[in-house]
């Protein structure tokens, strides 16, 4: 009670304030006009034609009002006043507020704009043919606009957020495949449009500056927001999608979703990229970073190592703080205003019409009533104010806490993802490291074998110079022993000699030793037989020489000194055999040795030539692998020129199937034109015989091959096509000769690209037949040229100056024939003939005369020309090398001498009575646009401030005045006539009447009938005339 009394008391002006604040506010049409004058404001300041970004306020509370009113019937009402077609920022910024409302506004946005999506459609045409500023960026946004419509209008489960679940996902394409195979392409053409809007976006913008801080650079950046929404969504489906398709159908059906998914994650990661690295986006949005490759479909476990890519929208850049509070205000006053005015409907609106008494229900007087309210609104005030701001902290904590979370989830897949590409790096490089090892092992034991082999080759190198050194200190020592044996031997002969006396014995002793020596010499030869031999002889020798000593004993003192001298020499024989031993034993543990070291180094080469074979085995392995490769590489050659020739095969005979459709019977060319084509077609027949040429000595020269079997392709099927057409205006039995020939053109051409895929024939293939084939379209070409282009190049010059002289002397010739029918009309006529043949040939000669001063114009001009632009050539080399422009001005010299002829006689029969003034008034006329012809041939290469291209343009108006003139005189003078011969029908009956009016009508009828056939026969004239001047003039060449 306290605090209610105290709360009374604080109240200054109860009830009337209150009943004021209540009676002041509306019912629910002042609710909606509030409301809709409070949308037309924040749209108006969202949609303005100023080149900054769209405040997120106004932006925000058109979203908002999107919800209040369950659609967007306000924000359409608005938008259909604002000027979008003549302003470019406008329509930019229009489709900025749009795009956002289309994600966070109200579900029946889209409803609502379904209707204009075809002005959409054609606002975005109309600002495609703008090549500059935002002209082509809002061709691209309002493309993608009516995109994301159709997209949403398809899938009505997707949200205008494309926030969605796996689950939703699975239940949006209804577990069936074809849905999802169809869903998938629609996706990847809304992603397509999303990022063709991001890369004109970044290619109008000049990045060696920093234009992301500038007004006009976020102007054109602050929609890359929501398409960066957009963009990480598509993305994340997509990669879910293919996932859950290659899990169902083979990889070949995919291959073209997975090309073109490849291609959108290029351009997709290099957009993220370069972004984020924008000063505007950084404070506004964080943007993900996409992996380094993308995924590999063909693993299904791939889809474990997918990271969804989360865009993170801080709370202080996307809602700030004074803003939220301000909306949840104003539709708290706007929700107190409603409640009043239901509180007045109920309980009336003044003192008077109060249906209570409260002073005698609660026993309380009117002030303390009126306090007692005035508190209770106070405090209810503070409350709502305290809830209010209770609601707006919250939201702020909830969003500052969402977008926390939302970074948190962010870093933690980032991190996951960092963690992931670090444990595929690691076991990358872990297989490389074993990978080298294996390599290192490998270099080092080969390494170390060659190393063996050579310490190997090394020793038995020495050890061979050992024993061929042990060997000729042998054979050294042999050939001494061989010498000292001669030497004993000459001993012993010399001492045989100086026994004369000893007879037999003596004899037999020598011969004995003789043998003795030979053998020795033989044994000593053979080695150890050698050293047995002389241990038998020496043997039998010591017993013959003991006999020899006792029969010599008793010979002579001689014969015992040569008995001692022999017995001397025995002695130093058996010293030399053993040596001669000694030296056997060596030389048998050196063979011994030898034939170790032979065994060994046979083990060592028995070795080393399988180590051989292992590495000739690898090499031969290695040379085959080579050779399947080449194998490979050339069928994957052959079968890349099988396709370009399929291909160029389809395309030909795609032409010959036009030469016989009925849709092509109304399309038409000229022989100029065939002539081109027909030469192209030639020179890449001759660059595709080198090609061919090339091909066959090196199949690795295909890649010069297959652009000419394009180019050819496309050459001869144009031919075609064009020897189709021009066969359309050419008489019948050149047509026929032509369409014959291009037929045999197509199927020669045909029979070359079929034998190019034959690989018994391609070295066979020769299209010479096709080049003669196109000789024949030339010369058939050639005969089917206007003989108006037969006159020389050389003859345009002096053909210019003829026709000009002879349109010169045409007007002169008409201005005196005029002359002379004025002087002949005023010396035969009176009165009213007199008058209008005055008038009508004082206008023609006005006529003629400004005729002549067009003519002298055209000539100055021409001349001007001529000298401005043929330099260093003559002037007929001039006239030849522009012979267009020649013959066009030829042709209008002719159409102007021809008129002033033409109009010259139709006013002689005027003048006589024989002819017509609608003759004459058509003259006229065709001379002004004869002379308009020649004003235009003129004037098409002079320069634009030349002082006679003035003149002429001043004489060519002088020459419209002078026509307006000549059928102004013809009308009058016609009226003149018409009303001098009235008719009376003062003496006429009722019944002569009528049957005259049924006339009269009748005549109308016919008249109009026959007017109708004469337009329909003029509109065919002007179709022909016209046909005949572009092909004689080559108007179709020049269209080509």
């Amino acid at each position: 009670m306290d605090r209610v009394s105290s709360s009374m008391k604080q109240a200054s002006n109860p009830l009337p304030k209150v009943l004021g604040r209540r009676a002041g506010g509306g019912g629910p049409e002042a609710e909606r006009e509030s409301f809709e004058r409070a949308q037309t404001v924040s749209i108006n300041k969202a949609i303005n034609a100023q080149e900054v970004a769209v405040k997120e306020k106004h932006a925000r509370t058109c979203i908002l009002g999107t919800h209040h009113e369950k659609g967007a019937q306000t924000f359409w009402s608005v938008v259909n006043r604002l000027p979008l077609s003549g302003n470019a920022v406008l329509c930019w910024k229009f489709c900025h507020v749009f795009h956002k409302l289309l994600r966070d506004g109200h579900s029946n946005v889209l409803k609502d704009s379904v209707r204009y999506k075809n002005e959409l459609s054609d606002m975005s045409r109309m600002w495609g043919h703008l090549s500059e500023g935002y002209g082509q960026l809002c061709s691209i946004y309002l493309k993608l606009l009516r995109t994301k419509m159709e997209f949403h209008t398809k899938n009505p489960r997707f949200p205008g957020n494309l926030q969605m679940s796996d689950r939703q996902l699975d239940e949006a394409g209804e577990n069936d495949v074809n849905n999802f195979f169809q869903l998938t392409v629609e996706m990847f053409d809304y992603l397509e449009c999303e990022l063709n809007l991001f890369q004109t976006v970044f290619s109008s913008l000049d990045m060696s500056r920093s234009v992301s801080v500038t007004a006009a650079g976020q102007c054109r950046l602050a929609p890359l927001i929501q398409v960066i929404l957009d963009c990480s969504h598509l993305y994340d489906y997509t990669v879910k999608l293919l996932f859950k398709l290659h899990s169902c159908l083979p990889a070949d059906t995919l291959q073209g979703h997975r090309d073109r998914f490849l291609e959108q994650f290029r351009k997709l990661k290099d957009l993220f990229y370069r972004s984020s690295n924008l000063q505007y986006f950084k404070r506004l949005i964080q943007i993900p970073q996409l992996p380094e490759n993308p995924p590999n479909f063909l693993r299904a476990s791939a889809l474990s190592e997918h990271i969804s890519p989360v865009v993170v929208i801080p709370a202080e850049a996307s809602s700030p703080d004074s803003e939220p509070i301000t909306d949840l205000v104003e539709m708290d006053t706007a929700s107190q205003s409603l409640f009043d005015s239901k509180f007045d409907d109920i309980f009336g609106s003044s003192l008077g019409s109060d249906p209570f008494n409260f002073n005698s229900q609660n026993g309380m007087n009117k002030d303390d009533k009126d306090r007692l309210i005035e508190q209770l609104y106070g405090e209810m005030a503070a409350l709502k104010e305290q809830l209010e701001s209770f609601k707006a902290e919250s939201a702020r904590g909830m969003m500052q806490l969402r977008g926390r979370a939302s970074e948190l989830e962010a870093e933690l897949a980032e991190q996951q993802h960092l963690k992931q590409q670090a444990q595929d790096e690691s076991e990358f490089l872990r297989a490389e490291l074993e990978e080298l090892k294996k390599q290192r092992e490998d270099t080092e034991k080969a390494q170390r074998s060659l190393t063996e082999i050579e310490r190997r080759a090394q020793a038995n190198e020495q050890r061979y110079s050992k024993l061929k050194e042990k060997y000729s200190e042998l054979v050294q020592n042999h050939a001494d022993l061989l010498r000292k044996n001669a030497e004993v031997t000459k001993q012993v002969t010399a001492a045989r000699q100086a026994q004369g006396d000893v007879e037999r014995e003596k004899k037999d002793l020598e011969d004995s030793f003789q043998r003795v020596s030979e053998q020795a010499q033989r044994k000593s030869q053979e080695q150890a037989e050698v050293l047995d031999t002389l241990k038998r002889e020496l043997a039998a020798s010591r017993q013959e020489l003991q006999v020899l000593q006792g029969t010599l004993e008793s010979s002579t003192q001689a014969g015992a000194e040569q008995s001692t001298r022999i017995a001397g020499l025995e002695q130093e024989r058996d010293s030399l055999s053993r040596a001669a031993e000694r030296h056997g034993e060596e030389v048998a543990a050196l063979h011994a040795e030898l034939q170790q070291m032979r065994d060994r180094l046979g083990r060592e080469q028995e070795s080393s030539k399988m180590e051989l074979e292992v590495l000739q085995a690898q090499l031969r392995d290695k040379e085959s692998r080579e050779q399947a490769l080449q194998r490979h590489v050339a069928e994957e050659q052959f079968t890349l020129l099988q396709g370009t020739a399929e291909e160029a095969k389809r395309m030909v005979q795609d032409a010959l199937s036009h030469l016989e459709d009925p849709a092509h019977m109304g399309c038409t060319g000229s022989a100029d034109c065939l002539l081109s084509r027909t030469l192209a077609a030639s020179e890449c027949v001759e660059r595709l015989q080198d090609a061919h040429g090339k091909y066959i000595s090196d199949h690795a020269a295909v890649g010069s091959l297959l652009p000419c079997l394009a180019l050819f392709a496309h050459l001869v099927s144009d031919t075609l096509l064009q020897g189709s057409a021009t066969s359309h205006l050419a008489p019948m039995e050149p047509a026929d000769r032509l369409l014959e020939v291009c037929k045999q053109c197509g199927s020669e051409a045909v029979s070359y690209l079929s034998a190019l895929q034959d690989p018994g024939k391609v070295k066979g293939a020769d299209c010479s037949l096709v080049t003669i084939c196109l000789g024949h379209i030339s010369a058939i070409g050639e005969e089917l040229r206007p003989r108006g282009l037969d006159v020389k190049q050389e003859e345009l010059g002096d053909l210019v100056d003829k026709e000009m002289a002879a349109t010169a002397a045409a007007i002169e010739t008409a201005a005196t024939r005029i002359e002379e029918m004025l002087s002949k009309a005023r010396a035969g006529d009176t009165g009213v003939k007199l008058e209008v043949n005055e008038r009508i040939l004082g206008s023609c000669t006005g006529l003629m005369q400004a005729i002549r001063v067009l003519v002298l114009a055209s000539k100055d001009l021409q001349r001007e020309i001529v000298e401005s632009g043929r330099g260093a050539a003559s002037p007929k080399e001039f006239y030849a090398k522009n012979s267009r422009w020649t013959e066009g001005l030829i042709s209008a010299s002719k159409a102007v001498g021809w008129g002033a002829t033409v109009m010259v006689d139709a006013a002689d029969l005027v003048v006589q009575g024989k002819g017509t003034f609608e003759e004459l008034m058509v003259c006229s006329r065709e001379i002004a646009a004869s002379t308009a012809q020649l004003v235009a041939a003129s004037k098409v290469k002079a320069d634009k401030d030349s002082a006679n291209l003035c003149k002429l343009q001043q004489a060519s108006r002088g020459v419209t005045q002078a026509t307006a003139s000549v059928v102004a005189s013809t009308k009058a003078g016609k009226s003149q006539v018409e009303e001098k011969d009235s008719m009376d029908f003062s003496s006429m009956t009722l019944t002569q009447i009528k049957r005259q009016e049924m006339d009269s009508q009748v005549r109308v009828l016919e008249l109009e009938n026959q007017l109708q056939k004469e337009r329909q026969k003029l509109g065919e004239l002007r179709k022909k005339h016209y046909e005949l001047a572009g092909v004689a003039e080559g108007w179709e060449d020049a269209a080509d």
